[in-house]
């Protein structure tokens, strides 16, 4: 029987008394794709930490490394044996060049006192040429794009002798086309021997490139599967340990006078030409690769940018949106694309972060704020939306990406929007918060509110809108109607490939 290049025997984690894993069995075998999947808070984190070096397991835990026991495993261990991880934020340097950023350990590890600038080049040249790709090594870092970015990490781990790499969520920010590109590189580097731990919440992606498959649920390992016997469906009941049956959804409208018409806006360098209308009840869907312009148009709706030309009527009124002020004043909420920088102050309370919107609402007349009409609007919000938290006094930076999300569209639904937009609202959150995020979206609508649903997941613009609207350089390049049209037809006007 072949020796797993690395294995963990009964380890376990505990914080402050809360179990992360519990007695956990993992092996990775040489040269192999092996993709852990499980919902947010299910013990992936703790994993690739404990896989690194980076935190201890518990007594009685064991790892070993080519069958041989590892005592004390630290990161250096784990750097020694060829163990690189790529986390989620990269760790890479924004002003420094592609070179230095692929060269940096080389350059300045192992106690060197001068760094050889003359072989930075070389280094970078090596690493590329092992899995056959091509960056521009003299821009910076911080100019090119995310994809490249992935590339820059994973080609800085090529520099030394690697024999395992864990990659943590590393399509989370990339195109379909810039993920089949990275897919391709994680088959390269299987191709010649090195093994690669891939975490994801995107089933598709999982499926699509693992030779076998661990699912954890609550710190627990449920089990270790071939990919070719598993599906989305039943990966995802093996995830929650429940059927999460997906349903095509039909918003009804609740009258056919448009509130929002959009004619000719332009904004140079973002959008030209925008026109559409959005009705109550409806959810038009807007989606393109990154850099269509689709968050860009989102802003000026908001007031967070101006356009520079065309208009905008609500209820067929032309307005002014000069500011985000003006926009709630029109009933317009937004909830962004970034929850951690934008949506949430990470280290305060839930309930502050719910309530921060309408906080003039609370305030009585002595100007003071009414803590009992606090606490009641907090807990209708936390009760409708079915926020799972341990108190509302709980720093919002604890919950799971999923009720994160919950308590940013919470926020926006406390200021009682006629008009919702949602930027890429489910993004990086697993397979079940997903899909409630999508049913609370389904029942605003039921309510009448007109909603704006931009994401680059087709799937999700597809079964939940009345009509998709496929941007593409700043430009509506087509309007679709969800019950005209399939997913692979708009997948293609998205690429250009129609």
């Amino acid at each position: 029987m072949t020796v797993p290049f690395l294995s963990l025997k009964r380890v376990s984690k505990q914080y402050a008394g809360v179990t992360a894993l519990d007695s956990v069995d993992f092996e990775l075998q040489k040269g192999e794709i092996h993709c852990l999947v499980g919902e947010n808070g299910s013990g992936k984190s703790t994993m690739i930490k404990i896989i690194s070096g980076t935190i201890d397991p518990d007594p009685g835990s064991i790892i070993e490394i080519q069958g041989e026991p590892v005592q004390n495993y630290k990161a250096i261990n784990a750097i020694d044996k060829g163990i690189q991880v790529i986390y989620q934020d990269l760790s890479l340097f924004p002003n420094l060049t592609v070179a230095e950023n692929i060269a940096l350990c080389e350059l300045v590890g192992d106690h060197k006192r001068y760094v050889q600038w003359e072989n930075m080049k070389k280094i970078a040249e090596k690493a590329m040429a092992r899995i056959n790709v091509s960056l521009p090594l003299d821009a910076l870092v911080g100019e090119i794009s995310i994809a490249d970015q992935q590339l820059v990490a994973i080609l800085r781990s090529l520099t030394r002798d690697v024999n395992l790499i864990v990659m943590d969520e590393p399509t989370a920010s990339l195109t379909k086309h810039e993920v089949d590109s990275l897919l391709a590189v994680v088959k390269d580097m299987k191709a010649k021997g090195i093994t690669t731990m891939f975490v994801s919440h995107k089933l598709n992606e999982v499926l699509q490139i693992a030779d076998r498959v661990s699912v954890i649920r609550d710190g627990k390992m449920i089990g270790v599967y071939p990919a070719h016997e598993l599906n989305d469906k039943k990966l995802t009941f093996l995830m929650t340990g429940k059927k999460v049956e997906y349903r095509n959804f039909t918003p009804e409208l609740k009258s056919n006078v448009p509130i929002l018409e959009c004619r000719d806006l332009s904004r140079a360098g973002d959008y030209k030409d925008i026109s559409f209308d959005l009705r109550p009840g409806e959810i038009l869907g807007i989606t393109g690769l990154l850099g269509s312009g689709r968050t860009e148009l989102a802003l000026s709706l908001f007031g967070i940018t101006k356009p520079d030309k065309g208009e905008i009527l609500i209820n067929e009124k032309n307005v002014k949106i000069r500011s985000v002020q003006d926009a709630l004043k029109f009933g317009i909420a937004y909830v962004p694309e970034d929850r951690h920088v934008q949506g949430l102050i990470n280290v305060q309370p839930v309930g502050d972060n719910i309530i921060i919107t309408t906080i003039d609402s609370l305030v009585n007349k002595f100007r003071l704020i009414d803590k009992k009409k606090k606490r009641e609007r907090i807990q209708q919000l936390v009760e409708n939306l079915a926020i799972k938290i341990p108190g509302v006094d709980s720093p919002v930076q604890t919950l799971s990406g999923g009720n994160q999300q919950r308590v940013v569209l919470a926020k926006w639904i406390a200021t009682n929007p006629r008009i919702l937009i949602l930027d890429g609202p489910t993004i990086g959150i697993d397979i079940a918060a997903k899909f409630s995020i999508h049913e609370i979206i389904r029942e605003l609508a039921k309510q009448g509110i007109a909603i704006i649903l931009i994401s680059e997941e087709i799937p999700e613009v597809f079964n939940n809108c009345n009509r998709v609207l496929v941007m593409r350089k700043g430009i509506i390049v087509r309007e679709f109607d969800t019950a005209k049209v399939t997913m692979d037809e708009i997948q293609d006007y998205v690429n250009g490939t129609f």
